[in-house]
């Protein structure tokens, strides 16, 4: 299904909605009590199987152009857990988030015109920057020092978050159905990372999973949601733009933060905000 090149409305609100979705299940790993984050990804990832598992038997097969898609995007998403997973160990979710899915936008528009062959116009580019620019801004937040680590795990992870866009987004095009591409792509990628990790960690990762169940379920239906919402949008307009409006998801992020994990908010966050604002009206000029 090829892309329109029309941001409409009906698009914004569901990838901003995606969004909130997004930050919600980040948010469910960081607070979660365990401290062990690899184990309480793997809890998302087994919750985001279990749905997609459920919904299988009442959608068709992606077209056959898409499957080399998913198997690509299988590898790359197992990469994703590990790094996600090493960003929440050494960093803050108010550092290591903004930090990698504010960077991820604008690799994934340089990235949309070597390979898509879509060249932003200059309004839709400057409202990517200004998103990123004030995505980016909310990590600093803080102004002590943050580990090395969690930089370079973040960077790293946004990346992977821009090859796995960039992949996905095509798949889903070329799918004929982005729901079906979605669903098959969640169930078949979480199945390496957690035999892997049952591999590495053995029974006690299993009982851990087993015993995080309710929250595994809810990140996970979270967490397949906001990716199926994404991909759908991504049919109907310009991948940099969709990925650019998802990661607004910081801003629900912060707001998390800022009213559960009470990390505090400040002027900074709200010139980040009003930055991100200012992004998405030029998106949509």
């Amino acid at each position: 299904m090829p892309a329109t090149h029309d941001l409409t409305l009906g698009i914004t609100l569901a990838v901003l909605g995606a969004g909130l979705l997004h930050a919600s299940w980040n948010a469910l790993l960081k607070s979660a009590r365990g401290g062990d984050p690899m184990l309480d990804t793997a809890g998302v990832v087994a919750g985001s199987c279990v749905w997609a598992l459920a919904a299988l038997p009442f959608l068709p097969l992606p077209d056959a152009a898409a499957w080399k898609f998913i198997a690509a995007s299988t590898v790359i998403h197992f990469a994703y857990y590990v790094t996600l997973a090493h960003a929440y160990r050494a960093g803050d979710l108010s550092f290591a988030y903004p930090l990698m899915r504010g960077t991820a936008p604008l690799i994934v528009a340089v990235l949309g015109i070597v390979f898509l062959h879509e060249l932003p116009s200059a309004h839709a580019l400057f409202g990517i920057v200004l998103i990123c620019c004030g995505i980016v801004s909310i990590a600093f937040v803080r102004r002590e020092a943050h580990p090395p680590a969690a930089a370079r795990w973040a960077f790293a992870n946004a990346a992977i978050i821009a090859a796995y866009t960039l992949v996905d987004g095509s798949g889903a095009r070329v799918s004929g159905n982005a729901v079906a591409y979605v669903t098959w792509l969640i169930f078949i990628e979480g199945l390496p990372f957690l035999a892997w990790l049952a591999w590495r960690r053995g029974a006690p990762a299993i009982a851990y999973v087993r015993a995080s169940w309710r929250r595994g379920l809810l990140g996970g239906f979270f967490s397949l949601a906001a990716y199926g919402i994404v991909l759908f949008a991504m049919t109907r307009a310009p991948v940099a733009a969709v990925a650019a409006l998802r990661e607004t998801s910081v801003l629900f992020a912060a707001l998390i933060g800022a009213l559960w994990l009470k990390e505090g908010f400040g002027a900074t966050r709200f010139a980040g905000a009003a930055s991100v604002a200012l992004g998405i009206a030029a998106l949509k000029l």
